[in-house]
């Protein structure tokens, strides 16, 4: 496994020893602004997160609903790029612990070289990334530059992968495995599939990484019900909606309900 996937790991580990699941927050940086983004990001991680995910904005953010479509396309018109976000993640390395998971897609790495990207990730501590475009029987120099710079790869996992695609994914992967809930993009719900117990345990089956589910978890009670399944969430369109109506703190606020609700048989 990666140095950084030591790191997330060991994230997830304390969270388990500690009695709870992890929680991974997701902020798109740039969103409205940079020292907006950057304000939210160091209130979800002082409210408790244990990984925090950043995205990096890309025009055609093919797995993002419309609250993050907006987060990308707002961060881009106000100039973000990658170089901005990673040296964002430097300076919460500076201050923080938690692993930082870096979340976009292939163009933007691919034009900033792919090992310029690792080797950039490594000088401002990032520890992983996760690139819904990737497919696993794809990307072999990309993966080899991660491995080199001992950067985790992040898979992403949908209802529809069947377990021969799971493997596959699993089988170069580090850090957690990321089990989308729902068919379909990003964006808070109101329920989730009451089959996602049954495929989660298939997942846990195939492999020893720890398991966090996103897309569509808003609720603490969301939460309470997925951790009995999971070793973690994923929860960003609803820390967007949040930070939108009610600024920093009503985000702050927010993660830390979800960090209360990760406690194992917690009511």
């Amino acid at each position: 496994m990666s140095a950084g996937g030591d790191r997330i790991t060991a994230a997830f580990e304390r969270a388990k020893a500690g009695g709870r699941g992890a929680l991974v927050t997701y902020v798109m940086a740039g969103a409205p602004d940079m020292a907006t983004s950057e304000a939210c990001v160091r209130a979800c991680l002082e409210a408790g997160a244990d990984v925090m995910e950043l995205g990096f904005p890309f025009s055609d953010p093919i797995a993002d609903g419309p609250t993050l479509q907006r987060a990308a396309e707002r961060a881009l018109a106000g100039g973000t790029r990658l170089r901005d976000v990673l040296a964002l993640a430097g300076r919460l390395r500076r201050d923080f612990e938690a692993p930082i998971v870096l979340m976009g897609y292939l163009n933007p790495v691919l034009a900033f070289g792919e090992q310029r990207f690792f080797e950039e990730c490594v000088r401002s501590g990032v520890d992983g990334v996760i690139l819904p475009d990737l497919p696993p029987e794809e990307g072999d120099s990309l993966r080899a530059h991660a491995d080199a710079a001992g950067v985790a790869i992040v898979p992403l996992l949908t209802p529809t992968s069947h377990e021969g695609r799971m493997q596959a994914a699993l089988a170069r992967a580090g850090g957690f495995a990321y089990y989308v809930s729902v068919n379909g993009v990003t964006g808070a719900r109101a329920a989730l599939p009451e089959e996602l117990a049954e495929r989660l345990g298939v997942l846990r089956a195939l492999h020893r990484l720890p398991v966090a589910v996103g897309f569509g978890i808003s609720t603490p009670e969301q939460v309470r019900a997925l951790i009995r399944h999971a070793d973690g969430v994923v929860v960003g369109s609803a820390i967007a909606e949040k930070m939108a109506s009610g600024g920093i703190e009503a985000a702050r606020a927010f993660v830390g309900s979800l960090v209360g609700a990760l406690e194992r048989g917690g009511t």
